[in-house]
């Protein structure tokens, strides 16, 4: 049963949990820069994204961004260099902002109009459990079809909800053996 492997990996198995690897796919789709912050490049794409218009400095003011706007011209100019707290903090705001920008987005191409997307669940490696404690693990796949909750849940970076909306929106309808996906390598969709 799900959230009842309490020592998960005693016996060698390897995985992730199935809200985790989601959350990972849609961070993917979302399609972050590329280049880290620490290159000036990729610092520049971040805070153009973050200062372009006035509803996106709100929204990074409002996810923790909070320098004067004479300190984000002197980084933009490239006169003075963010330090590594506020390099986090500029990293974090961009994530934020662009989770919320891309949701609608990402759920009108998940939910296609009530016909769902696919969903493949790869099940968690065993190769190194040993033979009589392996489980008969197979591939599935399941066609999702109301990802609302699970987006949302995603954009706000609200990780107990995710694992909510993910185990009561989705997986539950593999049937009885929905606890065995509780742990997976990897789930795979595309939108």
């Amino acid at each position: 049963m799900p959230e009842h492997n309490i020592e998960f990996g005693r016996y060698g198995a390897r995985g992730v949990k199935g809200h985790e690897a989601v959350a990972r796919r849609l961070d993917a789709l979302a399609g972050y820069v590329a280049t880290p912050i620490t290159v000036r490049r990729g610092l520049l794409a971040r805070l153009h994204y973050l200062t372009r218009t006035g509803h996106s400095r709100r929204a990074a003011r409002e996810a923790g961004l909070t320098v004067t706007d004479r300190t984000l011209k002197a980084w933009l100019e490239g006169r003075r260099l963010p330090s590594a707290a506020n390099l986090h903090r500029i990293e974090t705001a961009y994530r934020t902002v662009r989770r919320h920008n891309v949701a609608r987005y990402l759920l009108a191409r998940l939910n296609r109009e009530g016909r769902g997307t696919r969903v493949e669940f790869h099940p968690l490696n065993q190769s190194q459990v040993p033979r009589p404690r392996q489980r008969v693990l197979e591939y599935r796949t399941l066609n999702v079809r109301h990802w609302d909750r699970i987006v949302r849940a995603w954009a706000e970076d609200d990780e107990a909800a995710l694992a909510d909306a993910w185990v009561t929106d989705a997986v539950v309808d593999l049937g009885s053996e929905w606890g065995q996906y509780e742990y997976v390598t990897s789930i795979g969709f595309a939108a």
